[in-house]
């Protein structure tokens, strides 16, 4: 990480796309959502309101939106990019974020938000998409044991004490 006396954040990869996928990018620059609605927001604090209000999930696609049928392969839906469809306020709403260049103080404002994990969530999303690989362990260690940040995997929540039931 940067000295801790700058509060500007370095961006790692490619500067214009976020290091998103391209179909995932392409359908966020010309969603109406993304243009018209998100369009009209200008600070980073009407961007985590709307954080609150409009987002309910974390995948790249609104669900039943995509296209797999008759599809094999890298097409075949794998990693949520082989179709597209419609994409998600979650992504719309991160790519948004970008546009903004988050400070690493409003960053820290996403990590330790209070009020929804879907904010404390697009928090990690952005550090993952936009900072270099061997920043993030200093990013994210200390909130490797935080109680409300559970293991998910796209469709489907773990029940709460599932992980420690697992025995390995």
């Amino acid at each position: 990480m940067a000295s801790k006396k700058n509060n500007a954040l370095s961006m790692f990869g490619n500067a214009t796309t976020m290091n998103l996928n391209t179909m995932v990018l392409t359908n966020i620059q010309s969603s109406q959502y993304f243009k018209h609605d998100l369009f009209a927001l200008k600070t980073y604090h009407e961007v985590v309101d709307e954080v609150y209000y409009k987002v309910t999930h974390l995948e790249p696609w609104e669900k039943g939106s995509r296209k797999t049928t008759g599809q094999v392969g890298m097409c075949g839906g794998v990693r949520g990019v082989g179709a597209g469809g419609v994409v998600s306020s979650a992504f719309c709403l991160l790519f948004k974020l970008y546009t903004l260049k988050l400070t690493r103080k409003q960053v820290n404002g996403l990590l330790t938000h209070c009020d929804s994990p879907y904010i404390r969530a697009l928090g990690f999303m952005y550090l993952r998409y936009t900072q270099p690989p061997g920043d993030l362990w200093e990013w994210f260690e200390p909130f490797f044991n935080d109680p409300e940040v559970r293991p998910c995997c796209c469709s489907f929540s773990w029940p709460p004490l599932m992980a420690a039931r697992l025995t390995w």
